[in-house]
């Protein structure tokens, strides 16, 4: 499936952003900003059944991967600097870099574990049965948010195809990659819905960086705008040069 893709900047280095399930490109507005002024040519897709993407008939990490990988390679002229996702576009940003080889992966609060028992089973019944929430309601869960963010969230949760919560039921398919293939940051919210200390100490023995930006809940880059940043751009710029082509 060709998807809706918000292309910007004219930097030399690409970068993929996938966002989270309910959300869509528009989430990145801030982040998208910033990666373009160090230089970030930044490709932020829309997945299936979210923003201006396609609804498709069943959803799946691996049909969102698919999806991804077939619009955004006719657009690469090589391996993407970086590939970033946000919980459930965190791992389908796993998938995607297992196949398109970034040079740097990085995963925020990803769906690579679920809550077990009484509280796994609520998380389900939340996402399957709660309406979407009013303006008012964004505001009280997310009091560190933008007045932007909340207005961009009331837009994408209005082009939702709920269904796609279907696709994130099977939770035995949420686990982190098998591999890494590049070097790879997880920056978790200081609650992180998703990640325990148990599955972050798992992802530090892969050979992953864990870091936490403190006082921040699910979305990260929106509750600490700048900690995120700054956590990203420093932890970049430790990595090696990328090799000179002559």
């Amino acid at each position: 499936m060709q998807l809706a893709v918000h292309a910007s900047g004219r930097g030399s280095r690409t970068a993929i952003l996938i966002h989270g399930i309910m959300s869509d490109s528009r989430a990145w507005h801030r982040v998208t900003a910033e990666l373009e002024g160090h230089g970030f040519r930044v490709l932020a897709v829309d997945l299936a059944g979210h923003g201006r993407s396609p609804r498709a008939r069943q959803y799946s990490p691996a049909a969102w991967a698919d999806d991804v990988v077939e619009t955004l390679e006719p657009l690469l002229d090589g391996p993407p600097e970086v590939v970033m996702g946000h919980s459930l576009g965190g791992l389908v940003a796993s998938i995607v870099a297992d196949r398109l080889a970034p040079r740097a992966a990085i995963y925020i609060d990803p769906a690579f574990s679920f809550p077990t028992g009484i509280r796994g089973w609520a998380f389900k019944a939340f996402f399957a049965l709660a309406p979407r929430p009013r303006r008012s309601a964004l505001v009280r869960m997310n009091p560190k948010w933008s007045a932007t963010d909340v207005d961009i969230e009331v837009a994408t949760l209005r082009d939702w195809d709920k269904r796609t919560i279907l696709g994130f039921t099977d939770t035995r398919r949420l686990v982190p990659p098998v591999r890494l293939v590049a070097p790879t940051l997880v920056v978790l919210a200081e609650k992180s819905l998703l990640i325990t200390e148990r599955v972050a100490v798992q992802l530090r023995r892969q050979g992953m960086t864990v870091e936490t930006v403190e006082g921040t809940g699910h979305t990260v880059f929106r509750d600490d705008h700048a900690g995120f940043m700054d956590t990203v751009v420093e932890w970049l710029r430790g990595l090696a040069p990328a090799p000179q082509h002559v």
